[in-house]
């Protein structure tokens, strides 16, 4: 079984998720299939098929996430002392030289990437690029329309 990094709150993210699954949304599911039985043959009772179907996406994503937990490597960044590199859970403010913008982004495992919340997985394109750089440094990102070049402003372990 090969160890997944993660960090301490994508770990308590997928914990709160577990535990709405068990306790709000699995009883819920439990309660309409027994509902839909009650309305007799099931051969054409849509509310029953469907109920099921959302049972099994329910219980699978239940053994995801187990799944993910019992393969975590969990990594707290704010233990170890900042040596000014980009590491597997800091959080680099880059500036995008082209837009001349600044954006931060917190490099994270798969599971909990997230490019609206700026979360990049770290095998990401954007993740190798900054992986082992520190502040001051140039990097080149290929992207499928072109590359793109960014500076790093800052490295926090956060």
């Amino acid at each position: 079984m090969e160890k997944e990094p993660i960090t301490i709150q994508g770990l308590k993210k997928l914990k709160e998720e577990l535990e709405d699954l068990k306790k709000n949304k699995r009883p819920k599911v439990v309660a309409a299939i027994a509902e839909a039985r009650a309305h007799g043959d099931l051969k054409e009772n849509a509310e029953y098929h469907a109920a099921k179907e959302q049972q099994g996406h329910i219980e699978g994503r239940i053994l995801t996430i187990n799944d993910i937990i019992a393969r975590a490597n969990v990594i707290d960044v704010s233990k170890i002392q900042n040596t000014g590199k980009v590491i597997f859970g800091s959080t680099v403010t880059v500036k995008d030289l082209e837009k001349e913008n600044n954006k931060s982004l917190k490099i994270v495992g798969r599971d909990e990437a997230d490019i609206n919340k700026n979360l990049i997985y770290f095998k990401s394109p954007m993740g190798k690029s900054l992986i082992g750089k520190s502040v001051k440094e140039l990097i080149i990102v290929s992207t499928p329309s072109g590359e793109k070049n960014f500076e790093i402003l800052k490295v926090e372990y956060i």
